[in-house]
């Protein structure tokens, strides 16, 4: 009797990541349920029932659809996980914190729903990407300083990939021995006076849940001082587009990144920018 792999059929995705990356695949059919912060692609919100947030999710809900596995992310869905394993659910949580462990998961996932060919493309495709960022940033006639604010009280910087994908972009993250930190509690900086000294040429927030406010950042006590600060590059890169360790970041979210980054190096970047 021959055996053709077929990969699971019914899954929860607890993070938009898995869910934008099977859309691309071509196996969003497969999909019986969402995050409810799920915004890529726009129209799974539509197709299919949300029955989580990051840190809690609709149990009940999620045995009711039956699936065959389920996908999480990281530590913090580690109580969700368990409880979904005591139910006799597959879970399967990734935990990928820099450029190649987003890759590799990716071409995990499409090797789980038997989607090798189609991820192997998509996965080269971004890599070109990546090369040319990477190609046309070498050439900048200046790098500047960047602080990546991932959130404000306390004041959290850049997680492992968002820093990489600064780096990549032509900047400098001024926190890089923060970013090895793959707990966000790990990358508090205790003395908000050190970003101050650290001397920021390009201020970017991305507050995970909320509205990121360039005003607020900018009237912090003692912040007139930082070059970003004085000539009004202050900008927010949305959640979705950068926290996301999944397709997201290493596209438009890398993008954002350039066009901030080219921006300044050429002196073409304006305080009104987007």
């Amino acid at each position: 009797m021959s055996f053709t792999p077929k990969g699971p059929q019914r899954i929860v995705c607890l993070t938009e990541e898995t869910t934008e990356w099977l859309y691309l695949l071509g196996q969003e059919h497969r999909i019986v349920g969402i995050s409810g912060y799920t915004v890529r692609p726009k129209r799974a919100r539509q197709e299919k029932p949300k029955v989580s947030a990051f840190l809690s999710a609709k149990i009940d809900h999620i045995l009711d659809l039956k699936p065959d596995c389920v996908f999480g992310f990281s530590d913090l869905q580690a109580d969700i996980a368990a409880q979904l394993i005591r139910h006799g659910i597959q879970v399967t949580v990734f935990n990928q914190r820099s450029i190649p462990e987003i890759l590799d998961m990716l071409f995990q996932v499409a090797s789980m729903v038997n989607a090798q060919a189609r991820g192997l493309e998509l996965l080269a495709e971004m890599q070109r990407n990546l090369d040319t960022v990477a190609a046309e940033s070498a050439r900048l006639p200046r790098h500047p300083r960047v602080y990546f604010e991932e959130w404000d009280t306390p004041a959290i910087s850049a997680i492992q990939w968002v820093s990489e994908l600064i780096n990549l972009a032509g900047g400098t993250d001024i926190f890089p021995e923060l970013a090895r930190e793959s707990l966000g509690k790990n990358r508090i900086i205790a003395d908000t006076r050190e970003i101050v000294v650290r001397q920021p040429d390009l201020i970017i927030g991305s507050w995970c849940g909320k509205k990121f406010r360039p005003e607020q950042v900018s009237a912090r006590p003692g912040w007139e001082a930082v070059p970003a600060v004085k000539s009004g590059h202050v900008f927010e890169i949305k959640s979705p587009l950068i926290l996301q360790p999944g397709p997201a970041c290493l596209t438009d979210g890398l993008m954002a990144l350039k066009n901030l980054i080219h921006g300044w190096a050429y002196n073409t970047l304006h305080p009104e920018s987007p």
